[in-house]
């Protein structure tokens, strides 16, 4: 569908790549011109922080405060203890409510780097579905609520139908979880003037039900706005990296490592990826994602730069932008790189029969290493285990693949055996591994 939007917002999410579908694209354009249009993106507390693919979520609430309107930051208190089916396999591992609400004190943090949460107008909200959910009458809510949901609908969504028809069992709590986001948006609506819910192309079929529950209960018209699910251009899953999720939290993915996965950026994904996770104008995205060759890699250090500027800091980019020259460019080390810790007891002691010192009685091991303290080159280490204990592989099976195949160096000299030993003095000194050409991390000795 082609239209022309009259509002910024909308203009912005057509121009930049963040609209899917709309629920009526007219409506809303008109509704956004005529005032401030709170709108909400709920986020389920699964993990203790969200990643990389709902970057693009998070995005959207900050240019929609940017251009006038109030974002609604919605944590899932509530709706995480059923878990959403949404083209999901299986069940979703139950959680505890002590877990859910340290995953939401975890999940929390990083959103006051993209919107600003203050008592204005336009003052973003944090709010959490709990308040609402976990204190409802059943009995009540299926005669207020659930009479007007249709199951020959329900089963009609492809997130359910996809499950039923690869026969994959589907139980009653995930088959609530629409109802209960279709709850949420009548809710927002009657508190707090909510009149659009936004987020990934996965959750048209629950927005659309929120809608119709609230046009049936309160006559309320609200809107719906998707985003598309993205994947990279070589079909991989926006979100993950060979080593695992790229996570916005700097606790559970440093922001070196952050600043690398942008660096690595697809050629061909470049200028996409600028106009969807930078506020570039969106002529210098053009031209930078049409750069070619060499000159492509200037392009992936602003995306990069920006990037990680807007979730750790202006300090933090210009960091790792520093770190990843030293090490790349001047075979240096770089003070930014992931660094782990070992300890004397990681090693094996060349003269003990018992091999590793940590099947020791603690107070025997502390006074033997007390004793042993000066003779650090008396206790090994392999090259296979090092690179596990790092992160760079998962498994010793792994490590020994990747250092046959020729990717493994430390200190930029090349590792050929698996076996090869690294004393605790060796270690003591700091050594630096790679794995591959972009995968790096330093290993010092603890004390």
């Amino acid at each position: 569908m082609t239209y022309h939007p009259k509002s910024e917002f909308m203009r912005v999410m057509m121009e930049r790549g963040f609209l899917a579908d709309c629920t009526d694209y007219q409506g809303l354009d008109e509704a956004l011109v005529a005032g401030v249009v709170p709108a909400y993106i709920g986020f389920d507390a699964t993990a203790k922080s969200l990643h990389v693919g709902s970057l693009i979520q998070i995005m959207m609430l900050r240019w929609l405060q940017k251009t006038g309107h109030k974002p609604i930051t919605l944590m899932g208190g509530g709706t995480t203890k059923v878990g959403d089916p949404s083209f999901r396999a299986d069940e979703r591992p139950l959680l505890t409510e002590a877990q859910i609400n340290a995953n939401i004190d975890g999940i929390q943090q990083v959103f006051a780097k993209y919107v600003d949460y203050n008592e204005s107008d336009t003052g973003a909200l944090m709010l959490n579905n709990a308040e609402w959910l976990d204190g409802l009458n059943y009995l009540a809510f299926l005669r207020d609520i659930g009479r007007h949901f249709s199951v020959n609908r329900m089963l009609a969504f492809e997130s359910v139908k996809s499950r039923i028809d690869r026969e994959q069992s589907l139980s009653f709590l995930e088959f609530n979880y629409m109802i209960l986001q279709a709850y949420d948006f009548l809710e927002l609506n009657r508190r707090y003037g909510c009149a659009l819910q936004m987020g990934g192309s996965d959750q048209w079929g629950n927005i659309v039900n929120g809608i119709d529950l609230t046009r049936r209960v309160i006559g309320q018209e609200i809107y719906g706005l998707t985003s598309p699910l993205l994947t990279t251009s070589d079909g991989k899953k926006m979100g993950k990296s060979a080593d695992g999720a790229v996570w916005l939290n700097a606790d559970m993915r440093s922001p070196y490592e952050f600043w690398q996965f942008w660096r690595n950026t697809t050629d061909a994904d470049v200028g996409r990826f600028l106009k969807l996770y930078t506020e570039l104008p969106i002529a210098e995205c053009e031209r930078l994602g049409a750069l070619e060759g060499s000159a492509i890699n200037d392009a992936k250090i602003v995306l990069a730069n920006e990037v990680t500027t807007l979730c750790h800091g202006r300090a933090a980019a210009e960091a790792a932008e520093a770190t990843a020259r030293e090490v790349f460019e001047r075979g240096g080390v770089g003070e930014e790189l992931n660094t782990v810790s070992l300890e004397i007891d990681d090693f094996t002691w060349v003269g003990s029969d018992e091999g590793f010192l940590g099947q020791m009685p603690l107070i025997e091991r502390n006074q033997f290493l007390s004793a042993l303290n000066r003779e650090k080159s008396e206790f090994n280490i392999s090259a296979a285990q090092l690179f596990v204990r790092a992160g760079l592989v998962a498994s010793g099976k792994e490590a020994k693949r990747l250092i046959a195949e020729g990717g493994a160096r430390v200190n930029d000299a090349a590792v050929t055996e698996a076996g090869q030993m690294f004393t605790a003095a060796d270690v003591a000194t700091t050594l630096k591994l790679t794995a591959g050409k972009k995968r790096h991390a330093l290993v010092k000795l603890e004390g």
